[in-house]
Order: C-alpha cells, then sequence, then structure tokens
C-alpha cells in the first residue's frame, strides 16, 4: 500500500480557494492529499465509489467542504469508518449557517468532526488531519508540535512589540 493520505472532497468547484487553505497546510507537514469535486446529491454513486477506491489506496481522512445543504460530509460519513471532517462553506443566504447546522447534526455513530465556517475551518481542517495522522507518525506529530510552538512564539512577539509601543 502506499504511503497514507487525505481526501478533500467539494460538492463544488467554486468551494476551492476557501479549501487551498486546507491544501496548504496539508502541504506544509508533507502530507499527500487528493482533491476532487463530487456531490452527495447530484453524483452518489461516484461519491460512494471514490470514497471505496480512496480508502482502498490508503486513504485515512476524508475532508468534506460543502455549501448550503452541506450533505457531503455526513454522506462520506455514511460509507467509511475512517475520519470525516466536515467544513462549513460560507455562502448562500444564510452565510454558512445552513452548511454548519448540516455538517454537524449527524445522528448517533456516524460522527463527522466539524469545523468552523470558512477558511479559519479549512486550515483548522488540516491541521487536525495533521494530528490524527501524528497519531501513528512520531515524525509528523514533531512536526506537529514544532508548528504549535512557532504560533505561540508569533503571539509572544507581538505581544512584547505591542508592550514596548505602549510603554513607549
Amino acid at each position: 500500500m502506499s504511503k497514507p493520505f487525505v481526501a478533500i472532497l467539494m460538492g463544488s468547484d467554486s468551494d476551492f480557494p476557501v479549501m487551498q487553505s486546507t491544501v496548504d497546510v496539508l502541504k506544509s507537514f508533507n502530507i499527500r492529499c487528493e482533491v476532487k469535486v463530487t456531490s452527495a446529491h447530484r453524483t452518489p454513486a461516484a461519491t460512494h465509489s471514490y470514497v471505496k477506491d480512496a480508502e482502498a489506496r490508503g486513504c485515512k481522512v476524508f475532508i468534506c467542504a460543502a455549501g448550503l445543504a452541506a450533505h457531503l460530509a455526513g454522506a462520506v460519513a455514511g460509507i467509511t469508518t475512517r475520519p470525516v471532517i466536515g467544513v462549513p462553506i460560507d455562502g448562500g443566504p444564510l452565510q454558512g449557517m445552513d452548511a454548519l447546522l448540516s455538517t454537524v447534526q449527524m445522528p448517533a455513530g456516524v460522527p463527522v468532526a466539524t469545523v468552523a465556517i470558512g477558511k479559519a475551518g479549512a486550515k483548522n481542517a488540516g491541521y487536525l488531519a495533521a494530528q490524527m495522522l501524528a497519531v501513528a507518525d512520531d515524525e509528523l506529530a514533531e512536526k506537529v508540535r514544532a508548528e504549535r510552538q512557532k504560533n505561540a512564539e508569533e503571539v509572544m512577539a507581538k505581544d512584547a512589540a505591542l508592550q514596548a509601543k505602549l510603554n513607549a
């Protein structure tokens, strides 16, 4: 079997500008990913086929992005026992609230880990997938720890700069 990877599924190609953040995070950790447009409603057979094929080829985590009714993550979670992360896309008349509720309201026994609406959620989906994979990969776990430390140092540096400015 090939190296584990993360599959990123989107309900529409218009979701990619948001999901580019997920791809960027995964690439920063050298995690291979595949990106595919597939629909829970319009192409259910193709979605099912892709999920089963991806599992057989070593996919360890599915990240699903959708807006409006946002059933893609739930549909994928119904097909696989691999972790599924749902990213509600901000759009439509409810600005992503409908997508959030559609993604997070799953029946017991079919979980979807749901992140924030939009770009912040897309980034966190990448980080969460990295953390999931890091459970079985010490080298990746160290990269995740180093990223967290770098982020903490950046915040402390910003605070120090602010304190210096306020005390000048």
